[in-house]
């Protein structure tokens, strides 16, 4: 079957291949044997049958034959003519070769008659055009001075040291090296030399500091009318500086070698002027192909060569490929060490400049747009500032409670965290760094591609033999040949200056170093310690000065060294900018320092990238290791013991609103003494998230100051409620077990509430838990004045204390969540640095958490002592109606003196409690009064012996007003202060029913009272009622055992 599958059988003819399948396979073998078939057909009984069988597959075969032919037949015959055509072409080929050499043989005998005359013909022409050629280039040269001048004036720097380059070699050549004409053009292109290297050096400064024509700076601010305000330009300055990052890492490959020259110094028209359709080849293309890429402008006239093809298929930005181009112009002049030494020398100076120019760029533009500084922080609501400029609420004599506050702080309100100066000094710094970024971005850029061609012209230049040395030191080697500039030089200069700046702004001293910084200067610069001082390293110590911010100037006196001696700079002008200055600047400081230092680590290159764990950021988390936080901590210690040992610090507010607020900024009263460590802890909190790394030691200063104030907050509780029966009752177990079983308990400020708002408490046993502490408090009789807190003013401390210590309380836990945020957010492990105080190292340290749950409990003992006083007092006046007998003589008019009493003991108490406690707070001091009053009044009755109509009458009086005065706190609940004296008016009315009416009663309301309560009816004597000697056989049966 596979036989045929390759016949060029047409499509209409394809039954002719199944047909050819069905032949038999013992047909197509290639040792045909014809004897079986002859046989086959013999002895087959239908021999006509298989005759015809063979003749159709034999048409088949040849009508099959036919087609192949048919298809086949045209190729042959073509074939076949080229054959023959070729054979013809040989055949003339073979002819001409051989009448070929017959000429050649003639020519040879004809040339070689003439062959010594025609060589002297030949010598002579070569010799005259190389004369034409040397008069040329002798005329040429004579004009390469005017043309570099001319190429210099229109800033193609780099064509014209390719003209002085190839002129100075031409000159070099031996048939131009005693034409005395050229002298004149010898000392011009010496004279030029060195004009082209300051002028590249030049192009080179301007660009390396982002002042140049194609830098990638952005305008200054003062440049446009409609000039951005400080915090965009300083964003999209961090915005440009991250991708100036990025290229730096993948323009490496650009960095190209030693430039070669396309023209040959041996043809005469090197000189004669560029093919300015060859230069502007990328130019005149791009109308008709947008990817070729094109020549940079300051290249538009160079000669066409190594380097000038590498600049123009690279895709660096604008501003890297003229800073190579400047470098490749440095390194074919040879000036390499020269433009190194000049960098470093000039390079804090310009520094310092640039610094100073920009400080007074942003001050001038502060002025001229905005009446005053940091209107942006001014208009910034924070916590802090909030209760800054929102707590003017009247103290005592008229002074402002904020004004207090201020007055506490160790700072002041510019210099808060979030504050204008600390706004203001973030802004200027974040401006001013990425400036340095940029810069360094620059010098990086240059620091590699001088360190790269001097690398490649030591090995071009050092022998073989000694490699081995090269490579031994290559820091030192790379660092004299760029004449001392280096990556690592840059840097550590760039971050003195920043340094200096810092020290500036926080007002610190830089003073003489110490041999521990020398040594680590010199190891941030990758050299060996030396007894001259070097401007590498920051090496400075630090001394704090007072000094006004009027003479910053003369107090900030920076050394600005160089080769020639010392010379002294001026300060930088940053109070112009900045509302205030000191080392609380530091927290503003420490954000933008981190995020320029890791800037910094992601340009260095990989030899450098240690540098990188050292320099301005150590010295910044130095400096607030050592400095910052022991001071923070000494002044915060102080305004905490000023807060808490004020006189005024735990007195409550003397004219507060006439109802209670629970926001701070309209007037809730809390303690002055609680209000500022809260405001002084929200700072400590502030600088926290300023600072994340060091969040860990500044929440320990805080639960330090809390701990102190609670002790103060504790030692004002007890002096409040020493020795009184209250106090006592709180304390006692039995007591503690009823107040938390009692459903009041829900209103008080603690875990507790969510765990009785789980217990479902029928009304039965409220009213048995009620009537245990009842039973409890009239134990106590008889209660003496002396036990009692009569004095209304603690009682106001106790709720203003308990309210304050709620809200204090709820601020420590947003403490917590604002500290754990700002931990989150730390960059580095690091362990916190050790605090300056002492404490009980059995005890585990505590957390937010504990802390405001201990805040949270001191406020609920001042309101069970509050509850408790109010049922205490209760009891105390009311313990007076057991010893008296209510046998009037006429219809009572008024309620008792004990009664009315109590009612402007308790009415007074409201009034001046109202406006220090939440309403809820109210209702949980005042709720148990009715409970006690309700239940000492039908206790009293056991303990009467006599009592008429008009004194049942008197004490229903006695309810009814006491009801009124209950009824008329808002905070409590008016239907169940009248359904519990109802209650007591009920069953002093039983009093006025005959025995068997009474008995009756029973029958029909038998759980309205107490068994005891129903025996007490008919122990007590009422005149005019008689009693049946079993009448207590008969209750006693009615009445359940």
């Amino acid at each position: 079957m596979g036989l045929f599958d390759g016949l060029p059988v047409p499509k209409d003819k394809q039954y002719l291949r199944e047909d050819l399948e069905n032949v038999n396979e013992g047909w197509t073998v290639s040792r045909f044997d014809s004897l079986p078939h002859v046989v086959h057909i013999l002895t087959s009984p239908d021999r006509d049958g298989e005759i015809q069988a063979l003749k159709d597959q034999s048409d088949i075969v040849e009508e099959v034959v036919d087609e192949v032919v048919q298809t086949y037949h045209g190729g042959f015959n073509r074939a076949i003519q080229n054959y023959s055509q070729i054979l013809r072409l040989f055949s003339e080929s073979t002819q001409s070769v051989g009448k070929l050499k017959v000429d050649l043989g003639n020519a040879k005998k004809v040339i070689s008659a003439r062959n010594k005359q025609l060589h002297q013909l030949w010598y002579r022409s070569m010799t005259l055009r190389h004369i034409i050629s040397l008069l040329d280039q002798i005329e040429n040269i004579a004009q390469v001075p005017t043309r570099i001048s001319k190429l210099i004036d229109d800033n193609q720097l780099y064509a014209a040291v390719q003209v002085h380059v190839q002129s100075a070699r031409m000159l070099e050549r031996e048939g131009l090296q005693t034409v005395g004409a050229l002298q004149d053009v010898r000392s011009e292109l010496a004279k030029l030399r060195g004009v082209l290297f300051y002028k590249v050096l030049e192009a080179l400064h301007a660009h390396l500091y982002n002042t140049g024509e194609y830098s990638s700076a952005t305008p200054s601010m003062l440049e446009k009318d409609d000039a951005l305000p400080t915090t965009t330009v300083a964003a999209f300055a961090m915005s440009n500086s991250q991708s100036l990052s990025r290229r730096t890492r993948l323009q490496k490959g650009d960095n190209v070698g030693a430039s070669g020259f396309a023209s040959s110094v041996d043809g005469g028209s090197s000189y004669d002027g560029h093919d300015d359709d060859d230069i502007h080849d990328g130019a005149d293309n791009g109308k008709d192909t947008t990817n070729v890429p094109r020549l940079p402008p300051w290249l538009s006239e160079s000669t066409p060569d190594e380097f000038v093809e590498t600049m123009r298929k690279s895709e660096s930005p604008i501003h890297v490929k003229y800073l190579q181009t400047m470098v490749e112009c440095l390194c074919m002049l040879d000036k390499v060490a020269a433009a190194g030494a000049i960098i470093c020398q000039r390079l804090r100076p310009t520094i310092h400049e640039i610094i100073t120019s920009k400080i007074k760029a942003q001050a001038e533009y502060v002025n001229s747009s905005r009446p005053g500084v940091g209107h942006a922080a001014r208009t910034t609501t924070t916590g802090l500032q909030y209760v800054k400029g929102q707590l003017h609420k009247e103290h005592k004599n008229g002074t402002s409670l904020a004004v207090s506050l201020m007055a506490v702080s160790p700072v002041t309100p510019a210099m808060a965290p979030m504050g204008a100066a600390q706004t203001a000094a973030k802004e200027l710094l974040d401006f001013i760094l990425d400036t340095i970024v940029r810069i360094f971005d620059n010098h990086v850029v240059v620091g590699e591609l001088l360190e790269s061609k001097s690398s490649q012209q030591a090995h071009m230049n050092a022998p073989k033999s000694n490699a081995h040395m090269i490579s031994g030191n290559p820091d030192s080697e790379a660092s004299q040949a760029t004449g001392g500039y280096t990556i690592g030089f840059s840097m550590t200069v760039l971050q003195s200056e920043c340094q200096q700046l810092i020290c500036e702004i926080l007002r610190a001293t830089p003073e003489a170093a110490s041999a521990d910084a020398v040594v680590q200067t010199a190891r941030l610069a990758n050299k060996n310690p030396s007894k001259e001082k070097r401007e590498d390293g920051l090496t400075f110590a630090f001394r704090f000065t007072d000094a006004s911010l009027s003479s910053q100037g003369a107090d900030l006196i920076r050394q600005g060294r160089n080769r020639k001696g010392q010379n002294v700079q001026e300060g930088y002008g940053s109070a112009s900018v900045l509302p205030e200055q000191g080392i609380y600047l530091a927290a503003s400081v420490y954000r933008p320092v981190l995020q320029f230092t890791d800037k910094i680590a992601s340009m260095l290159p990989e030899k450098y990238s240690q540098l990188g764990n050292d320099g301005l950021l150590a010295f910044l988390e130095s400096f607030v290791k050592d400095h910052f936080l022991p001071a923070m901590f000494v002044d915060y210690r102080k305004g905490v013991q000023q807060a808490i040992s004020s006189p005024a610090a735990f007195r409550p507010r003397a004219n507060p609103a006439a109802a209670y607020t629970p926001s701070v900024s309209k007037g809730r009263p809390i303690l002055q003494g609680l209000l500022t460590i809260d405001f002084l802890a929200k700072e400590v909190i502030g600088w926290a998230q300023a600072m994340p790394k060091f969040a860990g030691d500044l929440v320990k200063y805080v639960q330090t100051f809390l701990e102190r104030t609670y002790e103060r907050c504790r030692a004002a509780y007890t002096e409040a409620v020493l020795e009184k029966q209250s106090y006592m009752l709180i304390g006692r177990h039995d007591v503690e077990n009823l107040m938390r079983r009692d459903p009041a308990s829900a209103y008080l400020p603690t875990s507790l509430a969510h765990a009785n708002a789980d217990n479902h408490i029928s009304d039965a046993d409220t009213d048995g838990v009620e009537l245990e502490i009842s039973a409890l408090l009239m134990k106590l009789r008889p209660i003496k004045q002396e036990s009692l807190i009569r004095d209304n003013n603690k009682l106001v401390l106790l709720a203003s204390l308990s309210d304050s210590l709620e809200y204090i309380a709820d601020s420590i836990e947003r403490f917590g969540n604002a500290s754990a945020k700002a931990s989150d957010t730390t960059e580095f492990d690091v362990k916190p640095t050790s605090v300056h105080h002492k404490r009980n190292s059995s005890l585990p340290p505590k957390d937010m958490a504990a802390f405001a749950e201990d805040y949270r409990k001191l406020a609920i003992d001042c309101l069970k002592v509050l509850r408790v006083e109010m049922q205490l007092e209760t009891v105390f006046s009311m313990q007076v109606m057991a010893t008296r007998e209510y046998l009037e003589d006429q219809d009572a008019e008024e309620p008792d003196d004990y009664i009315i009493s109590l009612i402007t003991q308790i009415t007074r108490r409201d009034e001046v409690i109202a406006p220090f406690i939440a309403p809820d707070k109210r209702n949980y001091i005042f709720g148990g009064i009715c409970a006690v009053a309700s239940h000492a009044s039908i206790k009293a009755l056991a303990e009467m012996k006599h009592i008429n109509l008009f004194g049942v009458q008197q004490i229903c009086r006695n309810t009814i007003a006491l009801e009124q005065a209950l009824s008329a706190i808002p905070s409590i609940n008016s239907e169940s202060v009248r359904t519990r004296l109802d209650h007591v008016r009920t069953y002093y009315e039983l009093l006025n029913m005959p025995v068997e009416a009474l008995l009756a009663f029973i029958t029909e309301h038998d759980p309205l009272f107490t068994a005891i309560e129903y025996y007490n009816l008919l122990k007590v004597q009422v005149p005019g009622r008689e009693v049946p000697d079993d009448a207590k056989a008969r209750m006693a049966e009615i009445l359940p055992v």
